[in-house]
């Protein structure tokens, strides 16, 4: 545990225990029509069956996926594969937007995509760990509405909507009513020198996503000492964050040249620390 090993991320996980892992933080090489990963193939049936395997019932898989576009077709390779895993045996407990704050260049013939999706998906049953993170300052205290909820028999039941959330001790000046449970849209900072605070090697993989949606997602289903894998672990962010969160990580990447480079990259991150860039990362733990 606590390594990054190099290979493919089938035959690693097949000699893994049953139920062993308890949150996997991962973003496939997707858009696998029209790009091509250093002439790796990517399997995701197999990878997904493994991932079912391995994961612990109530475990939960971050699916970090965007889509591309083929001769003027969305490809649609998210929404199939999100399906099968449903169809393996997981619930998609969540979906979140991860917009971006930067782009790229504006497309001629659509609106620019700016954002990607995170599929929550758990093993079997609810996740076993759920911490939903309060960083939303709240403008009120108190409930503030009645709102109704549709019924399965179509009736509407009337109900208290309530602006909860964490207290105001020792909050700063102009959060005096503490802040609420976040939506399920996150927003980064995104781009080289933004993302995370170590640009200079980051920059040496060409699609790393924000060290704090890794963190974002291990602080939200797992515990400290739970093990979080990433099985294309690229340039090893999710390995960085669970690191620095005090949890156990395992990464698996095919690319000799990531895995030295994730490598690197772990090795600067001391447990509770290197994580608190906000500046950098729009992250602060």
């Amino acid at each position: 545990m606590n390594k990054i090993i190099c290979g493919d991320c089938v035959d690693i996980m097949k000699t893994l225990p049953d139920g062993y892992i308890d949150l996997t933080v991962t973003s496939p090489p997707y858009g696998t029509k029209v790009r091509k990963y250093h002439g790796f193939n990517f399997d995701f049936e197999a990878t997904a069956q493994q991932l079912y395997r391995v994961m612990k019932p109530g475990g939960v898989l971050c699916w970090v996926i965007g889509d591309t576009t083929a001769k003027g077709d969305r490809t649609g390779e998210p929404y199939r594969q999100v399906l099968r895993f449903k169809e393996i045996g997981f619930l998609l407990h969540d979906v979140i937007a991860f917009v971006k704050t930067g782009t790229t260049f504006p497309s001629k013939h659509r609106y620019t995509n700016a954002w990607e999706q995170i599929f929550v998906l758990s093993k079997d049953t609810k996740p076993k760990t759920i911490h939903l993170i309060a960083d939303i300052p709240r403008r009120w205290l108190g409930s503030f509405s009645t709102t109704t909820h549709r019924q399965a028999d179509g009736s509407l039941k009337k109900s208290k909507a309530a602006n909860c959330g964490l207290g105001s001790k020792g909050r700063a000046k102009g959060t005096e009513y503490g802040f609420r449970t976040r939506d399920n849209i996150w927003t980064y900072k995104n781009g080289y020198g933004f993302s995370q605070p170590d640009p200079d090697l980051a920059k040496q993989h060409s699609a790393v996503f924000p060290l704090a949606l890794a963190c974002d997602c291990i602080i939200s289903w797992s515990n400290p000492g739970d093990i979080v894998l990433d099985p294309m672990s690229g340039s090893a962010t999710t390995c960085k964050a669970a690191k620095g969160l005090g949890r156990d990580y395992l990464g698996i990447e095919v690319s000799p040249d990531y895995v030295k480079l994730g490598k690197q990259r772990v090795a600067l991150v001391g447990k509770g620390e290197y994580l608190n860039d906000e500046e950098k990362t729009g992250y602060k733990i």
